[in-house]
């Protein structure tokens, strides 16, 4: 870790959880992040927060495989530049161009519409009736040891001491773009129009008030949790530090994330061509792996055991947590 991220360390940090079982693809925190904070000039292709179907390209297209983040301790520069493309050109939908095919029921897009977020949602892999998916809700990381800040070349971007949330100052930022390429979440933007990063501030403006970050408190499924780290009784901690079930994603390119993910254990097992199910989850554990880690197999069999203790016995500290029965008990109460 660099002499610049060790002076950085804030005195307190506060992480996101998001449940990955309860995710169910309704985009109200994309929304909520988007009339909230980039709806200005230049911001139209950003969306600071997003839920992407995974398996899939997510995005930006291809994200998770164009660099970024740390080796050895250096920043990795993403092995090829991002076009606008990549993100999704912003279109206006040609509601009476678009020809009805008859009786296969599908709209011919506009000759303009070739990709854009969520342009594959729903997809998927594997094939029928074992075909699987999940959503995987991203945002920026605040992480311990940002890629993003390492980068940046005029000192424009730091973390807040009193909640570790990673800001771009933009009265030093220079439009450098050093830190777009640095980040190995695709989390950080330029904006052609003002020259300036632009990026997610973790709603620091409600968090000072003791309010629940926008893409947090509009969650219909009461899938995320928001708290500080070093509090035993915020959710987050408990997740991340008591069970250790909540695991950082792609956590090898060495950013120390805090935003963390209950990855799916309910998904459905697979079945033959006659509907008879089986014991083996539709979800490959390669899948699970390659995005959580190692560390996901033990969290998984928490998570199972605790299910099962809570349906035998109806006793159960972890499934209480995750099932959230009082979003208070998920937010901003150590916050305040």
């Amino acid at each position: 870790m660099s002499e610049k991220s060790i002076l950085m360390k804030p005195k307190r940090q506060i992480a996101f959880v998001a449940d990955l079982n309860k995710c169910i693809g309704c985009q109200n925190c994309t929304v909520a992040c988007k009339k909230s904070w980039t709806r200005n000039i230049g911001q139209d292709y950003m969306y600071w927060r997003n839920v992407e179907t995974n398996p899939g390209m997510g995005y930006p297209k291809n994200w998770a495989k164009n660099g970024g983040g740390f080796v050895d301790g250096k920043v990795v520069k993403a092995e090829k530049g991002r076009s606008l493309g990549d993100y999704g050109v912003p279109f206006e939908f040609d509601y009476h161009g678009r020809l009805f095919e008859g009786k296969k029921g599908r709209a011919k897009p506009s000759p303009a519409a070739r990709w854009a977020p969520n342009w594959e949602d729903d997809q998927g892999a594997g094939d029928y009736p074992n075909n699987y998916y999940f959503y995987v809700p991203r945002m920026c990381n605040h992480c311990d040891n940002p890629a993003c800040l390492i980068a940046c070349p005029n000192d424009a971007i730091y973390k807040r001491s009193e909640d570790g949330l990673v800001v771009v100052h933009d009265d030093l930022c220079k439009g450098a773009q050093d830190c777009v390429s640095a980040c190995p979440y695709a989390k950080t933007y330029y904006n052609d129009r003002t020259a300036k990063a632009n990026k997610c501030i973790g709603c620091y403006p409600r968090v000072e008030k003791g309010t629940a970050p926008a893409c947090v408190a509009q969650c219909n499924g009461r899938a995320m949790h928001v708290g500080f780290l070093d509090d035993p009784m915020s959710s987050v901690n408990q997740l991340v530090k008591k069970w250790k079930v909540a695991l950082p994603l792609y956590a090898d390119k060495g950013t120390g994330p805090n935003a963390f993910y209950i990855p799916p254990f309910l998904g459905p097992v697979m079945e033959d061509g006659a509907g008879k199910l089986g014991t083996e989850p539709k979800i490959p554990m390669s899948v699970l792996e390659e995005m959580f880690g190692d560390d996901v197999k033990m969290a998984l069999k928490v998570l199972q055991s605790e299910r099962e203790k809570k349906m035998s016995s109806g006793d159960s500290q972890l499934m209480d947590l995750l099932i959230g029965s009082r979003s208070a008990d998920m937010m901003l109460d150590p916050l305040t």
